[in-house]
């Protein structure tokens, strides 16, 4: 009787929570599912009462998008390249970590500020030291970056502003996501390290193992469960980017006077929101979740034979 009363009294204390999650997680889904498959839905056409055919023209429509391709290129592009590089730098920068003693702590927290940094913000910041302003072919006013490689007698690029190339446009964007992304990544190796028992360490040390060695054969295999998670939630968030690009170029997507070229798929889906086209946005949205979701479990059948528990 006892446990049947704690039950209730666990359901009731349970019940916000769930409820939130029914209202904004649970209900959003299935109603994004529903207009995927409503031809040509829109929200105030529905709410004047008008009423849509059930079919899968929203997905085509996504699919013969001009700049469809480009949207996903883009997207391919930025995490293919920024999660493995990212990966890799944070495992080194962890393992330099966790061998220090003097300052360690405050080096702690200078890795983990970007993760607590709003990403606009910092995207605002990475276009002011890569910007460059012309006039003509002269440059009037020049950002950090281009100081630093005019002190080491290079040239000026132009990285970001109007008449950049996309390749300039992405090694900027690799740049601000790799940094973005190092922090939580860190923070997830650094902890696990620390619990690696020292007596591995000890015995190669014995042995006469180099550093290289112990670091390949003990290190990496002992933060298998760690680096698999840190690729699999990096691979889910590469897929998702946004907010870089829009926090050094702006909603237009690209620099000023292009084509929007950089947009990325979670890009067109807030452009089909912003013209009212909701059914072909939720179209849009199965199609990346389910990119996201072959992904996912191609990472987790490869880290099932790779990682080590």
């Amino acid at each position: 009787m006892d446990k049947k009363k704690n039950q209730w009294k666990a359901w009731l204390y349970l019940l916000p929570a769930i409820a939130i999650l029914l209202i904004f997680t649970v209900w959003p889904i299935i109603n994004t599912l529903r207009m995927a498959f409503l031809e040509g839905y829109n929200g105030l056409a529905e709410a004047g009462g008008a009423s849509f055919g059930f079919g899968f023209a929203n997905f085509v429509s996504v699919v013969n998008y001009n700049k469809f391709l480009t949207c996903l290129g883009n997207t391919l592009l930025l995490t293919v390249i920024t999660v493995p590089i990212s990966t890799m730098l944070a495992l080194l920068i962890a393992v330099a970590l966790n061998s220090i003693k003097p300052l360690k702590k405050i080096f702690q927290t200078i890795f983990f500020l970007p993760y607590v940094t709003n990403s606009i913000a910092i995207g605002m910041v990475f276009m002011a030291m890569f910007h460059m302003v012309t006039l003509g072919s002269q440059p009037l006013s020049i950002g950090i970056i281009n100081s630093i490689i005019e002190a080491f007698g290079g040239h000026a690029v132009n990285w970001i502003d109007a008449g950049s190339t996309t390749f300039n446009n992405m090694v900027v964007l690799i740049i601000y996501i790799v940094w973005n992304a190092l922090p939580f990544k860190i923070l997830v190796l650094l902890g696990g390290l620390q619990g690696v028992n020292k007596q591995y360490y000890d015995a190669a040390k014995v042995d006469g193992a180099s550093r290289w060695r112990i670091f390949w054969r003990i290190t990496v295999p002992m933060l298998s469960p760690m680096i698999a998670y840190v690729v699999i939630t990096g691979f889910i968030g590469g897929f998702k980017e946004y907010t870089s690009i829009v926090g050094i170029f702006g909603d237009s997507m690209g620099p000023i006077g292009g084509d929007g070229n950089l947009n990325t798929m979670v890009g067109f889906i807030y452009d089909r929101l912003e013209d009212g086209f909701q059914g072909i946005a939720s179209a849009a949205a199965l199609i990346l979740f389910a990119i996201i979701f072959a992904v996912t479990i191609i990472n987790l059948y490869v880290s099932k034979k790779k990682v080590h528990y």
